[in-house]
């Protein structure tokens, strides 16, 4: 695994913002407006959202954020790995810092959203390997054929 670097990030650089603007554009090529529930930057912005990046060799290779529901839950959001890093560890590296950070806040639970079309299969294996199970809506979300639910007990 290559050396990555997981820092909190202000979401002002153009390598993040490009990342961004590129996983929504993924989101609505695959789900209809109404069922994609990723954040824009200025939706990641929220006071309640920790965002991170993740860099190998100077270069973005990831992204990742916690939103905080409360003083015992967590939602993970905008996990996006840049298609060059894809299989190289990255995800799993931003979901265990997440996870670590959450547990480091007291949370006591961790949720998420994600799609539910063929494309997204390879981060519903990866969330399932690092212990989430399938789960309802939560939240304010609602029942959604695009859309998969999972949480894990931290």
């Amino acid at each position: 695994m290559p050396d990555i670097e997981i820092r909190t990030d202000d979401l002002s650089g153009d390598a993040i913002r490009a990342l961004i603007a590129f996983h929504l554009d993924g989101m609505h090529d695959t789900s209809p407006a109404e069922s994609v529930h990723a954040l824009d930057v200025d939706g990641l912005r929220h006071p309640s959202i920790t965002f991170w990046s993740a860099w190998i060799d100077g270069e973005l290779a990831g992204i990742g954020a916690l939103k905080t529901i409360d003083a015992e839950r967590g939602e993970l959001k905008s996990m996006r790995v840049d298609d060059r890093f894809r299989g190289s560890g990255v995800g799993r590296a931003i979901l265990r810092h997440i996870v670590a950070e959450a547990r480091a806040r007291g949370m006591t639970s961790l949720w998420l959203e994600t799609g539910s079309p063929e494309e997204f299969v390879p981060a519903q294996r990866l969330y399932e390997s690092e212990g989430f199970t399938l789960c309802g809506p939560f939240e304010g979300y609602t029942d959604d054929p695009y859309s998969v639910f999972m949480t894990r007990t931290l």
